[in-house]
């Protein structure tokens, strides 16, 4: 047998001198003039699809190095998939709504608020967030092609066509039929200045930490209810008709649709009557935080009726703090024992 010489590849010198960008730039271009991404859907010609759609950006924002880094990990999955033999689509998207659009056309406009948009009118508000979600569009797709990052921009999806929101109507529509859709409740963050519920994600945009203020609040404990007797009595006698139990909130809108309070079932809570202000009635807090809130001198202003746990709470009815709103179906104005309350604050 005759050996045959493996075929030599020839590959031509780079200057030491020229820069790597360089060597990208050619690289790039000759996929651009070549048009790499259609020939290799046209090599995997009658393969299995594995369709990839991209989590779409919102084009009035400039892309940062972050979208580097997760448009990195997305191409790692498409490639992958492709070395598999599969025939990969890469279908870009826009994403042409929501909060973000239309905080930065009230930014241009230098308004501010649901009340000073229909002011505008609604229609061309509209009208002006649709020609801002363009607005850095070529940035977007120049960031692609500079990362390699491999995505069909000709026949993308864009969330503010018809062709679109019809599709999503249409698999509603598809749920519904196959009963997989339900009508129930969701607690939401509300904007009362956008007039509009939020999305978590629009929550946390342009998060920051302020000073918010808290309310304590005694609620009073409804005549009828009684405490099982499962702690120490110092002077179970004086205790008086009106009782009530002290509640500290960070988020006083909440007393509004308050329907329950819970307390912990295994922590020590106290019940104290006032010196020289007995008539006044009696509160009931946490033993733990008594210092913190009476200040470290309570024991010289206050006796301590009785101990009992938390258990010892559970099942008690109090009156509401806002009579505002009618109660649904259910029961409310109930004190519930729970383990995930804290006696930290």
């Amino acid at each position: 047998m005759t050996a045959v010489d493996p075929p030599v590849t020839h590959y031509r010198a780079l200057p030491p001198e020229q820069p790597p960008s360089l060597l990208e730039d050619e690289m790039l271009a000759r996929w651009t003039d070549e048009n790499i991404l259609a020939r290799t859907l046209e090599a995997r010609e009658g393969r299995e699809n594995f369709v990839f759609f991209e989590g779409p950006p919102t084009a009035n924002g400039k892309p940062g190095i972050h979208h580097v880094f997760s448009r990195t990990i997305k191409d790692l999955f498409c490639r992958y998939r492709v070395m598999k033999g599969y025939r990969v689509l890469r279908k870009a998207g826009w994403d042409t709504h929501g909060l973000p659009v239309e905080i930065e056309v009230e930014k241009q406009l230098g308004i501010s608020g649901k009340q000073q948009i229909e002011e505008i009118g609604v229609e061309r508000f509209n009208q002006l967030c649709r020609e801002s979600v363009w607005r850095y569009r070529t940035d977007w797709e120049r960031l692609s092609a500079r990362i390699g990052y491999w995505l069909d921009y000709d026949d993308a999806y864009v969330t503010l066509t018809n062709d679109y929101v019809e599709s999503v109507w249409w698999a509603l529509a598809t749920l519904h039929s196959q009963d997989l859709l339900y009508r129930g409740h969701k607690i939401l963050p509300y904007c009362p200045r956008c007039g509009t519920a939020l999305s978590d994600h629009e929550v946390k945009q342009g998060y920051e930490d302020v000073r918010d203020p808290s309310v304590y609040i005694a609620l009073e404990l409804k005549a009828e209810s009684g405490m099982r007797n499962s702690g120490e009595h110092t002077s179970a006698s004086r205790i008086p008709h009106s009782r009530r139990v002290l509640v500290w909130t960070t988020t006083p809108w909440t007393l509004v649709s308050n329907v329950a309070l819970a307390v912990k079932p295994e922590l020590t809570y106290i019940e104290l009557v006032r010196r020289e202000r007995e008539s006044e009635g009696t509160i009931i807090l946490a033993e733990a935080r008594a210092a913190a809130v009476l200040g470290d001198d309570w024991t010289d202003r206050w006796d301590i009726v009785q101990r009992m746990l938390g258990a010892a709470l559970d099942g008690v009815r109090y009156h509401r703090p806002l009579d505002w709103v009618p109660y649904g179906e259910g029961k409310h104005e109930l004190i519930v024992s729970e383990s995930f309350v804290s006696y930290e604050d």
